[in-house]
């Protein structure tokens, strides 16, 4: 196709995206070292950080159903999704004033929850603003830009590590200046709220549950799938410095994830707008499953960054695809509440993954945790083939 014949994408688009990735800088600076903080500094283990991990993002992922039903009953988008932002930007300073685990975990929390109030309000706008045929390239786009600030975010991290002799509080404190740049992005470049059908109600309802077409509580099961088979990346950061790598240029690993993640994510969202769902999410499976058995196997750094970039690649492949089926499969008055029950299914598996992955780890070691979650991806590779197959005879 031509590119005369694809419309570009607005610059509302373009102002979410920008948006996303300030914000990323400011949280990946924090995430790539959190892990490391956590363990080496305060002295919490592996299964400590499974559950916190795993909370941290059941906790996101949760209050994205009142977030995104409240944006489907004020018809608005865009307010929901500032105060998000901003109360993201205002725990930063935490992360450096915080003494103990206590207060370091708690800013952790409360920074997901800022994440989880401005994520459904976020891609039900992105949705608003996109016809379908577009949704797929703009919700790539977004993730683009997104991963973009999760490489520049480590990476800074990494250079401020070593200039500053392993100064995690530097770090933490300088944080705060893309997390501003984040909210003054959305608050000045992203337009008034565009008119969308308003709800009767609070759609946080039985009715408003039955309102969902069959299409979309398969899409709702194959995201909660896909999450427990998928645990956090911090558990990625405490694999390599187990493997030799110094804990200074341990965010190199998300800085690694993100490039193939980067990369890929808006390729593979256009690319989704022209194949077919099933042919997508089982190649980002398959990713995964081989990921986690080449990071189980792996001896050596080299090996491992290999077992990264397949990350990257699952990410690419299967991120901005879930997000555009949920937004195909949802009625539009209820697209911000569908986001938020699309992501509460995820946050309860989040929280199973995570916590049997970290207790796996810790009673037996890292390569057979990775096997495990290995094979789990593979099983839920072959189901969803199966049941995407299955619809699209019946389709």
């Amino acid at each position: 196709m031509k590119t005369a014949d694809r419309p570009h994408l607005s610059r509302a688009i373009w102002a979410l995206g920008f948006t996303s990735m300030f914000m990323d800088v400011s949280s990946e600076a924090i995430h790539a070292l959190l892990p490391i903080y956590l363990t080496t500094v305060l002295g919490l283990s592996a299964a400590a950080i499974g559950i916190i991990e795993g909370f941290a993002e059941a906790t996101t992922l949760a209050v994205k159903i009142f977030s995104g039903a409240l944006s489907d009953w004020l018809g608005r988008r865009k307010l929901p999704a500032l105060i998000g932002y901003g109360l993201a930007a205002a725990t930063k300073p935490v992360f450096a004033l915080a003494t103990g685990p206590f207060l370091v975990v708690a800013a952790h929390l409360v920074d997901r929850f800022g994440k989880g109030v401005r994520g459904a309000p976020r891609d039900a706008l992105i949705a608003d603003l996109t016809p379908p045929e577009q949704r797929g390239a703009a919700f790539g786009l977004r993730q683009a830009l997104d991963t973009i600030g999760g490489i520049v975010g480590p990476l800074a991290a990494v250079g401020l590590m070593l200039a500053s002799s392993d100064n995690f509080r530097l770090v933490f404190a300088l944080a705060i200046i893309p997390a501003l740049l984040s909210v003054v992005t959305l608050a000045i470049f992203v337009p008034a709220d565009v008119a969308t059908p308003r709800s009767a109600e609070f759609p946080l309802s039985l009715a408003a549950a039955k309102r969902m077409p069959r299409e979309f509580w398969i899409v709702v099961a194959l995201g909660a799938a896909l999450a427990a088979v998928r645990v956090a990346e911090a558990f990625l950061v405490l694999r390599a410095t187990g493997l030799g790598l110094d804990p200074a240029w341990a965010p190199i690993v998300l800085v690694a994830m993100s490039v193939v993640y980067g990369l890929g994510a808006y390729p593979a969202g256009a690319l989704s707008d022209r194949v077919s769902p099933r042919t997508m999410i089982v190649a980002g499976l398959l990713a995964l499953c081989a990921a986690d058995l080449v990071l189980a196997t792996a001896t050596s750094l080299p090996l491992f960054f290999c077992g990264v970039a397949l990350w990257g690649a699952h990410m690419a492949l299967s991120q901005g695809l879930l997000a555009k089926l949920v937004a195909d499969t949802a009625p539009e008055s209820l697209r911000g509440t569908a986001f938020g029950l699309f992501n509460i299914a995820s946050a309860v598996a989040l929280v199973i993954g995570n916590s049997a992955f970290g207790f796996l780890w810790s009673a037996r070691n890292a390569a057979f945790a990775y096997v495990v979650a290995g094979c789990a991806a593979l099983v839920v590779a072959v189901a969803a083939s199966l049941v995407l197959s299955r619809r699209s005879s019946d389709a």
